[in-house]
């Protein structure tokens, strides 16, 4: 921005020089690419990163399901924990108990899982998530945490979209200047065995 209106306050300036003219024009062309390609690619790849998390989140979500469960009783050296911010937005302490249930076929199972439900107490129901044969699981990603990453990869690309911008602007205009100064070097070295002694014939 400061070299195109450098460059409009010199327009009619007679010591501008083509390569001002030069340098103005790619930082408009970076300009405009910083507003128009840099969030168009980063909504292009937020896009596709949500597309695919979704999917993720529908794969996750048929192979899981909630179960009834009874608690038996807490687990030794149950603590309270943050749900993993990777797979949820929710922030509800987590309890850590025994408890039994049955599988789809029927079967007992009883482990350690984990519970948001804050009475913990023996015969208590809580539902807790288990594979189609009735093993405990994972909590599945859900949407909302799916749509958060989304935005999050495409406000990166974003902004690597715009530092690869910049660095090639800075590059182009480095390479001007150098290519600047060598043709003045060039022209100093012509000119520069005669320096004072302009028409003395020597």
């Amino acid at each position: 921005m400061r070299a195109l209106s450098g460059v409009w306050r010199w327009r009619h300036n007679s010591l501008r020089r083509a390569t001002d003219r030069h340098e103005a024009w790619v930082a408009l062309a970076a300009f405009v690419l910083l507003v128009v390609a840099s969030p168009a690619l980063g909504w292009f790849f937020g896009s596709l990163a949500d597309d695919a998390l979704q999917e993720s989140v529908r794969a996750q979500q048929a192979r899981t399901r909630l179960t009834n469960a009874v608690v038996v009783h807490r687990a030794t050296g149950s603590r309270h924990f943050v749900a993993d911010p990777e797979i949820s937005t929710d922030r509800a302490a987590m309890t850590t108990v025994l408890a039994r249930w049955r599988a789809p076929d029927g079967t007992a199972r009883s482990a350690t899982v984990t519970t948001s439900v804050r009475n913990t107490a023996p015969g208590t129901r809580v539902r807790i998530w288990t594979d189609p044969q009735g093993h405990p699981a994972l909590r599945p990603m859900d949407a909302p945490t799916a749509h958060t990453h989304a935005a999050l990869a495409g406000l990166g690309s974003a902004m690597l979209t715009a530092l690869l911008i910049e660095a090639g602007r800075r590059l182009i205009v480095w390479r001007m200047v150098r290519a600047r100064y060598e043709r003045l070097d060039r022209a100093w070295a012509k000119a520069g065995p005669d320096w004072g002694r302009t028409g003395t014939g020597s």
